[in-house]
């Protein structure tokens, strides 16, 4: 059995619990946060709301405001993903394996939607895009805060 490191947060060895549910908390979150995106933009413009725009990859385009609409909800999803990676995740070497998990369970969930794989140069450009995006916030995020100088307090001013 593996023992803490001193000066870590974390144990050293591999806890499967903690990285399934982190998954499942970073999946739901941000499709919780992309259907609240979808919806207020939507209320916004006057849009239908559906399930088709988070999961029916013919629904993003550029052609039409609905599509663009789309494209900017995901595009924003990407940076609370980013913030959500940050306070659930909370290590830099861990955000893009958490970012293309996200994205790569959206592929199957999107494959499975629609009963076909996705085809269109919009939607891999928009997810390759959107999960570079939330990889690289959320790795700036995680870093900061992984390079935060740690108080000595000692009590009075000590001369070491």
């Amino acid at each position: 059995m593996m023992k803490k490191l001193t000066g870590t947060f974390r144990y050293t060895q591999w806890d499967p619990w903690l990285i399934i549910s982190q998954i499942v908390s970073v999946q739901c979150i941000l499709y919780v946060s992309l259907g609240l995106i979808l919806a207020l933009l939507g209320t916004l413009v006057g849009d239908t709301r559906s399930l088709d725009h988070i999961f029916e990859y013919h629904e993003i385009q550029v052609r039409d405001f609905g599509g663009r609409m789309v494209i900017t909800a995901f595009v924003i999803n990407a940076l609370v993903g980013a913030v959500t990676l940050w306070y659930i995740v909370e290590r830099t070497k861990q955000c893009m394996d958490f970012s293309c998990t996200w994205h790569f369970i959206h592929l199957l969930i999107c494959w499975g939607y629609n009963g076909s794989f996705p085809t269109t140069f919009s939607w891999w450009a928009l997810n390759v895009a959107c999960a570079t995006l939330m990889c690289v916030c959320a790795e700036f995020l995680c870093l900061r805060t992984e390079l935060k100088a740690i108080p000595l307090s000692l009590g009075p001013k000590t001369d070491l």
